[in-house]
């Protein structure tokens, strides 16, 4: 087995001037983690995910080279962490897109592709082989369903 057998062959993808909003409602509705990011092309490009949504609330002074060692004194609502997102939601994803979520090639091992998916914690972009285009995405979501339609159970 291999990658091109666990992916999904028509993930959501999301395009780097996409907004911060648009983004983040997707996300939201759907229950996604990241998404992939692409150019005209289908070319990947990187990942837009909640931790990007995460970065643009926290206070920006726990992410400065020496910041906040301790944050427990810093008490905001989600009318702060709202205001703090208002700030940037007409920014495009590309200002915080992820870069370091490594694409497989559709014939990687599906047990590499797992250990990928394992360490770097998030959906894992099938690129083709030679090229950047997108070829799909496996996430936990597809592993999961695949080993349970083996074993005789439909989840849908």
């Amino acid at each position: 087995m291999n990658a091109s057998e666990a992916m999904d062959p028509n993930p959501r993808t999301l395009r780097p001037t996409d907004t911060i909003q648009c983004a983040a409602d997707y996300i939201m509705k759907n229950r996604y983690r990241n998404l992939p990011v692409v150019d005209e092309n289908f070319c990947y490009l990187g990942m837009f995910g909640v931790n990007c949504l995460l970065k643009q609330v926290i206070p920006k002074a726990v992410f400065l080279h020496q910041g906040l060692e301790n944050v427990g004194f810093i008490h905001e609502s989600f009318k702060d962490l709202y205001h703090r997102f208002s700030e940037v939601k007409d920014q495009p994803i590309s200002i915080c897109m992820n870069n370091e979520i490594k694409p497989v090639a559709p014939d990687t091992p599906l047990t590499e592709t797992m250990m990928q998916l394992f360490n770097t914690r998030s959906s894992i972009p099938v690129v083709e082989p030679g090229s950047c285009k997108l070829m799909g995405m496996i996430s936990y979501w597809e592993i999961g369903d695949k080993i349970f339609k083996a074993g005789g159970i439909n989840n849908d």
